[in-house]
């Protein structure tokens, strides 16, 4: 078989596989390639070497059976049978779920998982947006530190455990998103820059030196970058990409990276016939990022709205720390702004930054569903101190009303893993690295952070302790009892709304009216012919919806419809959807 690699800066490559050595040549055609043959079948081990450097990963390495020190693995993609035809499921009308493969089971593997995904059928949920999966050091971790990104790690199952996930999936109906990392790759296991200049110090980002997007060799990481994306697409059926902090994307190029990206997704969903999709983490509020190319914007298809979030945190836990600071002045005014603006810094002054921020969505441009919201996601419960979910934090009524917004909001709605049922187990950071002075330095770095908001180091779990990990592993007895069987039903019935009610599904972002009380604690908003109403007050709240009759379609405490006054009231801590006949 054919073997390549990208090293320009090189004398001599050589390859090694399966304990065989043969010197590559240039490849006359590519600049900075060297290729040669050499005989080799699925679960062949091989790596290559520099100028007589020792012998080490394939960048493009699609298997890593060792871990990301060890040699790469033929993979031949071929051997898979697919038993699940699929046509694709697109993001408009969605619902998200998000969940990390090492603890939403004990076992905290992809086959583990693949057993679990009937739960999320009976929820309603549309795709699974899995964190990310390449290799890391250890066995356990969030993935944020992989290297090898087209390869799948090997605790997890490899490989073949992420295709039977995806088969199985997309043989109940859902689709599958994938987090994958451009930004920066893992301080471990990381051999990238002794093949050539996949970083550059031009740019510096909190992981340090930048990937190489637009210094000399940029051309070939961007490449490297972008076939690694298409490969999860294309070899394993993957629906969408959720793609990791693109703001520190560090880009001057006329044409940006995410703009390179999405035309290559969209080319290639064109040439599969089939609905692929990106997802941006941004906190830019940059409307230009999700708007399509032909008319000016970078083409992705959706972001992260964390505005939506942080105004709907404050209101229901009064926390007004770091950033949530603007937004808990005046909560109800700031989630009414993003539920109808979408953005909340839209051009205004953040205090959390010390300048303005943002700029405003033109409403008429930006369908609705190009913005996810949520209540809850792995780094707004996983970099708490301790990891406590908002279900710690608040009253089930209230936990009932984030259900409730975050389903009924304009957004595509996401959630967070086990939070339908208020899952009682934490969710922290937890870390398996092999290197001891990198352990050591991530849990004395974790607890200095928080000890500067005044948390005792041995408050904060420590990384690096197997128990952290087992701490965050959901509990599967708790939807079958109470309190979080009433939860889960409650969940349940916000989503089958979404997909019986149009209204909840309309883009038209501009459609939404919000009516608020700050001081009385409730809102309410329209969308067509949809009312929600949630009161956060501890006391019954009359909230006038006008004199339109309207009938009650869910409420989490008993309401009757609004009276001949057009008023409703509703109990203390809870909420209603009705729909005006």
């Amino acid at each position: 078989m054919q073997f390549e690699v990208w090293a320009p800066q090189a004398g001599r490559v050589t390859l090694e596989c399966d304990g065989a050595t043969r010197a590559l040549e240039r490849d006359p055609e590519r600049r900075g390639w060297w290729c040669g043959q050499a005989q080799a079948r699925d679960g062949s081990r091989y790596g290559f070497a520099v100028d007589d450097g020792p012998v080490l990963p394939d960048p493009r390495s699609r298997r890593q059976p060792d871990g990301p020190d060890g040699l790469s693995a033929v993979v031949d993609h071929g051997r898979y049978a697919w038993r699940a035809p699929w046509a694709g499921r697109p993001l408009p009308g969605g619902v998200l779920y998000e969940l990390h493969v090492g603890t939403y089971t004990p076992e905290g593997t992809l086959d583990a998982a693949a057993e679990r995904l009937e739960h999320l059928v009976e929820l309603g949920v549309t795709h699974v947006e899995l964190m990310p999966l390449c290799p890391f050091p250890g066995r356990h971790g969030w993935g944020y530190e992989g290297v090898s990104l087209w390869a799948v790690h090997e605790p997890y199952g490899g490989p073949e455990a992420l295709k039977r996930f995806v088969d199985r999936a997309h043989e109940l109906g859902l689709g599958v998103v994938l987090d994958v990392v451009h930004n920066h790759l893992g301080p471990s296991g990381n051999y990238l820059p002794a093949f050539g200049p996949y970083f550059t110090d031009t740019h510096h980002t909190p992981w340090g030196v930048a990937v190489n997007l637009d210094a000399p060799g940029s051309d070939e990481v961007r490449a490297y970058l972008v076939y690694s994306a298409l490969a999860w697409l294309r070899d394993y059926r993957i629906d969408g990409l959720r793609l990791d902090a693109v703001h520190a994307l560090a880009d001057t190029r006329a044409c940006h990276f995410l703009e390179q990206l999405s035309t290559a997704v969209d080319d290639l969903a064109a040439a599969l016939d089939r609905p692929l999709f990106l997802i941006a983490e941004s906190d830019l509020n940059d409307p230009r990022i999700i708007t399509p190319r032909a008319e000016g914007g970078l083409g992705v298809h959706a972001q992260w709205n964390d505005d939506f979030h942080h105004a709907l945190h404050a209101a229901l836990t009064g926390e007004s720390q770091g950033y949530y600071a603007d937004f808990a002045r005046d909560p109800l005014a700031a989630l009414a702004k993003t539920l109808t603006r979408g953005y909340f810094h839209d051009g205004t002054y953040s205090s959390f930054r010390g300048r303005s921020h943002g700029r405003a969505l033109d409403r008429g441009r930006v369908a609705a569903h190009r913005l996810t919201g949520y209540s809850q996601t792995h780094d707004q419960v996983g970099n708490r101190a301790r990891g406590d979910r908002l279900a710690s934090l608040v009253s089930p009524g209230l936990a009932a009303c984030a259900a409730t917004l975050t389903l009924t909001a304009p957004f595509t709605p996401m959630l967070f893993m086990g939070e339908e049922w208020a899952a009682g187990t934490p969710w922290q950071f937890f870390t398996d690295h092999t290197d001891p002075q990198l352990a050591e330095a991530v849990r004395s770095g974790r607890r200095r952070e928080f000890a500067a908001h005044g948390w005792r180091a041995e408050d904060v779990p420590d990384p690096q302790d197997p128990a952290t990990r087992e701490r965050s592993c959901l509990d599967w007895s708790e939807p079958e009892r109470e309190p979080h069987a009433r939860v889960l039903d409650w969940y349940r019935r916000l989503i089958a709304l979404r997909a019986e009610q149009p209204d909840l599904t309309d883009p038209d972002l501009g459609d939404t009216r919000v009516a608020y009380d700050g001081t009385a604690r409730w809102l309410a908003f329209r969308r067509g012919d949809i009312r929600v109403a949630v009161n956060l007050g501890s006391e019954p709240a009359a909230i006038p919806l006008g004199t339109r009759p309207a009938r009650v379609l869910a409420a989490w405490e008993p309401v009757e419809g609004p009276g001949p006054d057009g008023m409703l009231r509703v109990p203390g801590e809870s909420s209603v959807v009705l729909v005006q006949e």
